[in-house]
């Protein structure tokens, strides 16, 4: 059987005598912590993540101040209002976790002479070694062109949180979609109820702003919860089967044989968000706890 020029070129990367150790400089001490904040300096998803913090903003000021505060029903503002507001911090702060952490960077230029030879390598054992980064690459892992390193289970670098999505922060990325579907479903109920209620009563006194400026607001407000309902729902719906199936977004585009170990779908959930299944998951603010996750996998 012909193998694919994809296959080619893997299999050539893999090769030991392409590593030319000679061509990459000592990496750069480390001054830092690995628990030090990351941050990608990429203009287009620093503004493409201020844009995402506005719009939830903007979501707030018109689910609050147009048509929470002025309802005559205070059980009504008060439930829908903490429920609103708790889902918009989980999702403002799962973003904020799925930008700010390390998504499994691989160490930079560390495809020295004194390292490779540190690795101990077997008689035809083969790794990988990154051209762009100057990396010995683990298994599944991909060089992105904008963070410029080569990230563990990269699935794909996403400009809505100015980061790639990889094997550390999965799980914010998920909890971010998830969160934001849900805050917009909510918007659009709200929405639909604030008209029924506007219609059925005077128009100047179901909210403090003027009627034209009302109604500008909350269409504004529903085309906004109903794309980015529709976007996240699909998000999500792809990163939760992605994880279950175990192959990243990445690898399902370059259809790369799979070589790693197969485990059922609920040990893949808890690869990502921790092992045992607890309210954790849900938690932006909980690092997964791995723990014997992996003992549980399973070879086909």
């Amino acid at each position: 059987m012909k193998s694919s020029p994809a296959n080619r070129s893997r299999d050539i990367e893999r090769q030991a005598g392409y590593l030319c150790p000679e061509h990459c400089a000592p990496p750069p001490p480390r001054s830092h912590s690995p628990h030090d904040m990351w941050f990608i300096r990429d203009g287009c998803g620093i503004v493409c993540g201020v844009i995402t913090w506005m719009l939830v903003f903007y979501a707030e000021f018109v689910v609050v101040f147009v048509m929470l505060l002025p309802a005559k029903n205070v059980a009504y503002s008060i439930i829908n209002g903490a429920l609103f507001n708790g889902l918009a911090f989980l999702a403002l702060a799962s973003h904020f976790r799925a930008m700010c952490t390390d998504p499994g960077a691989v160490p930079k230029g560390n495809a020295t002479k004194e390292f490779i030879e540190s690795l101990q390598l077997k008689p035809g054992q083969v790794v990988y070694k990154c051209p762009k980064c100057c990396s010995i690459k683990p298994d599944r892992a991909h060089h992105c062109s904008v963070c410029k390193r080569c990230i563990r289970k990269m699935d794909h670098h996403c400009p809505w949180v100015n980061n790639c999505v990889g094997e550390n922060n999965q799980k914010y990325f998920v909890l971010f979609t998830m969160y934001i579907a849900l805050i917009s479903l909510h918007a659009l109920m709200m929405v639909a109820l604030h008209f029924v209620f506007c219609f059925e009563e005077d128009w100047a006194k179901c909210s403090s702003f003027s009627p034209p400026a009302t109604v500008i607001l909350l269409i504004l407000l529903c085309f906004e919860g109903l794309l980015f309902l529709i976007f996240t729902s699909v998000m999500f719906g792809t990163q939760v089967h992605s994880i279950c199936n175990d192959e990243t977004g990445i690898e399902q585009l370059k259809k790369e044989e799979r070589r790693w170990a197969k485990r059922s779908k609920w040990m893949n959930m808890k690869v990502v968000f921790g092992h045992p299944f607890s309210l954790s998951w849900l938690s932006p603010f909980a690092r997964p706890d791995h723990g014997k996750a992996n003992l549980y996998q399973y070879v086909v």
